[in-house]
């Protein structure tokens, strides 16, 4: 029988900001060890053991399906290897601040994603403002009338398209998985398992063009430094970001997808994705205050706008959780 922790929702939902805001903070040091692909693998991979053999010692269900799998494999490549491949790599040029600030365009892009997957669902016109609302911010924080002193445009960019995978990934996983979840870790587990089997050939490949500098896949990145994204460089002892990715993975990616499920079952999708308005914030704090990463005020200006356009479209662009919905909104993991 399997056993549920009577832990309430409230310190899940706290939880859940505090580990994916956390997350950035982690990427950046670990790249002190890894190349970006060994990070976002291990990730994946650590995240799928921990709950793979929670799942056998719970006596969880996995799901049977070939048509189940096969929307599961689609949503973990925009859950899991596209958006912790992006996030890394844009880390290597511009501040885990900035690039948890660009983890806050995840519900815009959901809105796109919704017009397209779920063409039943109405978009209350505040919601769809709120995305264009929201573009203005990015071009805000990406500051391209400042050549001089405006973040990295390339790394910016790629932090942005990996926060929108999110979007597009729980879309999908709302119109087509939404009566396949059977509750506990089955879907979770899942979900990381895929992403574990897609990740391999890219992590292998990724070696194969490295083999002359990189004796073995496992092999440590010869890194002089990790940038953080203003043009300082900062290198962290071997253990320090060795461990940072150990919690990345098991931490970060594998309790972290339990316990979203965990809340989106207890409240539904809508008060579930809210914590996606806490993760930058965490991130930018964590990024100043313990990095010493700094944003100017074009940045904190275009978040606010970014997470502004967050809240409306939150609260306007989805209507109630109905019967036997899944906890498949416009999810922020990370």
């Amino acid at each position: 029988m399997t056993h549920t922790p009577r832990l309430p929702w409230q310190v899940k939902f706290v939880l859940l900001a505090l580990i994916w805001g956390s997350s950035f903070l982690f990427m950046k040091v670990g790249l002190s060890a890894l190349d970006p692909i060994q990070i976002a693998t291990f990730r994946i991979f650590s995240g799928a053991v921990i709950l793979a053999l929670l799942a056998r010692l719970t006596g969880t269900r996995l799901p049977r399906d070939r048509r189940v799998w096969a929307h599961l494999a689609f949503c973990s490549l925009w859950l899991t290897v596209l958006p912790f491949t992006g996030f890394v790599i844009g880390e290597t040029r511009v501040a885990s601040a900035l690039a948890g600030i660009g983890n806050a365009t995840t519900p815009i892009s959901a809105v796109l994603a919704a017009l397209v997957l779920l063409p039943a669902q109405r978009l209350r016109p505040a919601a769809l403002a709120a995305v264009g609302l929201g573009f203005l911010g990015v071009i805000v924080i990406a500051e391209p009338w400042n050549a001089g002193g405006r973040p990295d445009p390339l790394g910016f960019l790629i932090v942005v398209l990996s926060g929108a995978c999110y979007g597009v990934g729980w879309t999908w996983n709302r119109r087509f998985l939404a009566d396949a979840d059977l509750g506990g870790l089955s879907q979770p587990t899942a979900l990381l398992l895929c992403g574990a089997v897609l990740a391999l050939p890219g992590w292998l490949t990724w070696w194969g063009l490295h083999r002359d500098t990189v004796a073995t896949p496992f092999s440590l990145a010869t890194h002089a430094g990790t940038a953080v994204g203003d043009g300082r460089h900062a290198a962290y002892p071997i253990w320090l970001a060795l461990t940072c990715v150990a919690i990345l993975g098991f931490v970060g990616t594998g309790l972290a997808y339990m316990l979203q499920y965990d809340v989106a079952r207890a409240v539904g999708a809508v008060v579930s994705t809210t914590v996606t308005y806490l993760i930058p914030v965490v991130s930018v704090l964590l990024g100043v205050l313990v990095l010493g990463e700094r944003l100017g005020v074009a940045q904190l200006a275009g978040f606010a706008i970014v997470l502004s356009c967050a809240v409306v479209i939150n609260r306007s662009g989805r209507g109630p959780r109905g019967a036997g919905s899944s906890p498949s909104g416009p999810s922020a993991t990370r």
